[in-house]
């Protein structure tokens, strides 16, 4: 059985209240009997790095690490140290350099994603029992990725909601933009009254505006510009319409009277034409 216990770092490598109470913190908040699949919370991770505090290249270094855990499920049970020498880790990181390795496996223990248990002698190794099983192991601990499980997987919940959310209202104010300029576009075509010129300068004025990688605030607050836009150019299209429909019934009235005047002597007139054609008949 792997005995949990707090160390302090090798050589030169201060020690601290914060890596202390981590190192705590990660053997008090796994719950008994908690297991992970390790690479979906590594997925996990990877869409919440910005949250966390973590970069791509310690996240490589990171799945190095994952891949020396033999089980697919992180837990207490299966024991949460790896052990793989820096040479070893190095190739399944893609043949990163040494400092440039040092550099992020010191960043993701500031992230409190792994804590380092160092031997007596700096290295890493397990000892191991006649039956072949770790009693005590010397290296890298993941329990505070086990611990901190769920506030991963909620931080990359939260992470996917901003996106799909950062996507539809990105769809939004690209049909804005693409209604406004085409309705204006008719209107001065067909050169309706108003000032159509201000309008799309305003629109335009908007469009400039947009940041190439706008954030989810930013683009709601221009996809409530493009409404208001859109709203007056919808009204101004309606108080053509209504003066239009004004005008058509002026000139359908008229058509209209006079269609039904000649109904109305053509019942007068039909009956004289009648007596005219057949004058026995009447007799």
């Amino acid at each position: 059985m792997q005995v949990q216990f707090g160390t302090t770092p090798f050589g030169g490598r201060p020690m601290s209240l914060a890596l202390l109470a981590a190192q705590r913190n990660a053997a008090e908040q796994i719950p008994a009997g908690r297991s992970v699949d390790k690479w979906q919370l590594y997925r996990n991770l990877c869409e919440a790095k910005a949250i966390i505090g973590v970069g791509d290249r310690s996240l490589a270094v990171l799945s190095a690490l994952l891949s020396f855990y033999p089980e697919t499920e992180l837990s207490e049970e299966n024991g949460l140290i790896v052990f793989p020498s820096n040479q070893q880790l190095s190739l399944r990181a893609h043949g990163m350099a040494g400092p440039t390795l040092r550099r992020h496996i010191a960043a993701l223990v500031k992230a409190g994603l792994i804590i380092r248990r160092d031997s007596p002698n700096g290295k890493r190794y397990a000892r191991k029992s006649r039956a072949g099983q770790v009693e005590e192991a010397f290296g890298f601990s993941l329990a505070p990725l086990l611990a901190r499980a769920d506030e991963i997987a909620s931080a990359a919940d939260h992470v996917r909601a901003e996106m799909a959310a950062l996507r539809m209202t990105r769809e939004r104010v690209t049909l804005l933009r693409r209604d406004i300029g085409k309705l204006i576009d008719a209107a001065m075509e067909e050169q309706l009254e108003g000032d159509w010129d201000k309008v799309w300068q305003a629109f335009r004025s908007v469009v400039e505006a947009i940041p190439r990688r706008a954030s989810l605030d930013e683009l709601r607050a221009i996809c409530d510009q493009l409404v208001a836009i859109r709203q007056i150019v919808d009204k101004m299209l309606e108080i053509k319409d209504n003066s239009s429909e004004i005008i058509l019934s002026h000139i359908q009235n008229p058509i209209l009277k006079l269609n039904r005047l000649r109904k109305k002597l053509g019942s007068i007139l039909r009956p004289i034409e009648t007596r005219k054609a057949h004058p026995q008949a009447i007799r």
